[in-house]
């Protein structure tokens, strides 16, 4: 076999291994957004997000994935913006849950172009985590065992009702014995920047929710001005409802490549 016949063929297989999929939806090389810095929430860590990574990471986005200690806002945030340092031009923030608190503070830095809040908190300046809570419906369903050194689990007998209904039982399960315990005093900690304020955002709410009030969730996206994206899911919708959140994260990069 010629040298010219091997090249063919390794160039035939390596187009036969490209999905239809990622080729047609492959980011074009004059996006100027093509970084992500996904940043998960309470009970959770970093392995959550992989089936988003995966199908970004299929586009040509290059993902980072910040791996909260849980410990504090200002631990988390600081892990967060070490994540950020590592990137080399515009980037997508986006956060879960309590990470929705994280990217708000974390957000003011010059590299981030906009946010992505996965049913997430989003405070204001001067405001803390708890108070998004104040006047909506408790979560019932979404039951806390906390430990008397003020780290708080989602209770392992509650944990696929309340967090993670619509995945199977082993996932579910996984994720209960795995979940990363948290710090609930970060809840007490008043923001000290608000960088939905000055950055364009992006919200997917779940809208079987078991952790947060669907009121809430909206009234946080209103106030912040999101463009609102609605998914039937649980808390987990990471999980679930990949798919969804992943094209809006490429949404966001696509419309704000577009503005710059």
């Amino acid at each position: 076999m010629t040298n010219m016949n091997s090249v063919a063929l390794a160039a035939a297989f390596a187009l036969m291994t490209i999905s239809p999929a990622s080729a047609k939806d492959a980011i074009p090389q004059t996006q100027t957004v093509r970084n992500v810095v996904l940043v998960h929430g309470a009970f959770a860590d970093g392995s959550g997000w992989r089936a988003v990574y995966d199908r970004l990471t299929q586009r040509g986005y290059r993902v980072t994935i910040v791996q909260n200690p849980l410990t504090s806002l200002a631990d988390d945030v600081a892990a967060t913006k070490r994540a950020l340092d590592q990137q080399d031009g515009p980037t997508l923030l986006v956060g879960h849950s309590w990470g929705g608190t994280v990217i708000t503070e974390a957000g003011d830095d010059p590299k981030v172009a906009g946010l992505v809040y996965v049913s997430a908190l989003a405070p204001d300046a001067g405001e803390t985590t708890a108070q998004q809570y104040e006047g909506f419906a408790p979560a019932s369903a979404f039951v806390l065992d906390t430990r008397t050194d003020g780290f708080a689990y989602v209770a392992r007998d509650k944990f696929k009702s309340g967090f993670a209904h619509d995945i199977n039982d082993a996932e579910a399960g996984f994720m209960a014995d795995s979940q990363v315990p948290i710090n609930l005093s970060a809840f007490g900690t008043k923001l000290t920047h608000a960088a939905w304020r000055t950055r364009p955002s992006w919200a997917v709410i779940a809208t079987e929710d078991k952790a947060f009030d669907q009121a809430m969730l909206l009234h946080m996206a209103h106030r912040i001005n999101a463009k609102i994206t609605k998914v039937s899911a649980s808390h987990a919708l990471f999980l679930s409802q990949a798919q969804v959140v992943a094209n809006t994260i490429d949404t966001a990069a696509q419309t704000l490549s577009k503005e710059q």
